[in-house]
């Protein structure tokens, strides 16, 4: 029995892996076809998605969704527990999403061509100059109609509770002028924490709050968004189980600052 255990989760892997090439390469393929990154997504989202914590034994259970038009982009803003979340966020959420991801993930073999062609927003942390632009380009792609999900801590919480927030989706957000969408995942990171690859059987939980407008916000207003959708992502978070203490944010700029501060995705 303490055998099979290691080959099951072994054997978890392997078909995640063959699951996920297989996927993106179909997905590439309709892709080239279509010329448009919009079907992959979907397939996405319907298939390639839900096996992620189904193969674990584990189930997902998202709470009634709010009434949101689905029509417009939005920027879907959730906390981060786990490497599940992305395909979490993708089956909960009712729209094809790009997102926000290291520049690195761009030289990752499958997954990186699939990103690419996709249309996923890729940001050189290192370099912020090159932050800028991508911050730009997501911007637009935005105001042509795309949804973004973006993880405002940064990286994965190591105990479930909230890091504190980077200032660039929310400076992404002001600059585009659309809705910012809080969302809570809670057991993703039980299922599988942050460095470990052995995945666990669990229950994760998803809760979607009302959106938020920035519409007519400036930057001045940026650490009062931070802190209103901040406090939603924690009231959503302690609704479906989650550890409700968390970080604070860093206290607000003066309201007559108005340059454009330092991008930190």
């Amino acid at each position: 029995m303490m055998l099979l255990l290691p080959l099951l989760t072994v054997l978890q892997v392997l078909v995640l892996m063959a699951w996920s090439v297989f996927w993106m390469t179909l997905a590439g393929l309709m892709t080239l076809l279509t010329r448009s990154g919009e079907v992959a997504l979907m397939m996405a989202r319907r298939y390639w998605a839900p096996l992620h914590w189904r193969i674990t034994g584990s189930r997902m259970e998202v709470e009634p969704l709010p009434d949101i038009d689905w029509s417009r982009p939005h920027i879907f803003l959730m906390n981060h527990q786990s490497a599940l979340d992305i395909p979490c966020a993708f089956a909960a959420l009712p729209v094809n999403l790009r997102f926000v991801a290291k520049h690195v993930l761009r030289y990752v073999p499958f997954l990186g061509q699939y990103m690419a062609m996709t249309g996923m927003i890729f940001i050189n942390r290192s370099r912020h100059t090159e932050a800028l632009k991508s911050l730009a380009q997501a911007g637009e792609r935005i105001r042509e109609g795309a949804s973004i999900l973006a993880f405002p801590e940064g990286t994965r919480s190591p105990d479930g509770t909230l890091l504190p927030f980077k200032k660039g989706p929310f400076l992404l957000a002001l600059e585009a002028q659309v809705p910012i969408v809080p969302v809570a995942i809670e057991g993703s990171g039980r299922v599988l924490p942050p460095g470990r690859l052995t995945p666990r059987r669990d229950v994760i939980r998803v809760k979607v709050g009302r959106p938020i407008e920035t519409k007519g916000r400036t930057l001045a207003d940026r650490d009062a968004l931070m802190r209103e959708v901040r406090d939603s992502i924690i009231q959503l978070h302690r609704d479906i189980g989650g550890r409700s203490e968390a970080p604070q944010v860093a206290a607000p700029a003066p309201e007559s600052s108005r340059a454009l501060p330092a991008f930190n995705p």
